[in-house]
């Protein structure tokens, strides 16, 4: 997905999307790229991290496991 900056207001960066049907969101400002301004063109990515879910479902099941034996 690809987002404009439109403004950056006290370490917030509000950003709409390029979309058909704009999108408007706001992230921190540390999340941007470094150099980046309002005006500026974003690429923004959010892929799923299967190795992670998996240890985190893991680590759940086993506490949970753990409570039932008390």
């Amino acid at each position: 997905m690809k987002a404009t900056i439109d403004r950056i207001e006290e370490g917030i960066a509000v950003l709409i999307s390029t979309d058909k049907e704009p999108v408007r969101m706001t992230i921190p400002v540390s999340l941007l790229p470094p150099g980046a301004k309002e005006g500026d063109i974003v690429s923004i990515a959010i892929d799923r991290d299967e190795a992670a879910t998996a240890a985190s479902k893991d680590r759940v099941s086993s506490m949970i496991e753990k409570l039932k034996k008390k």
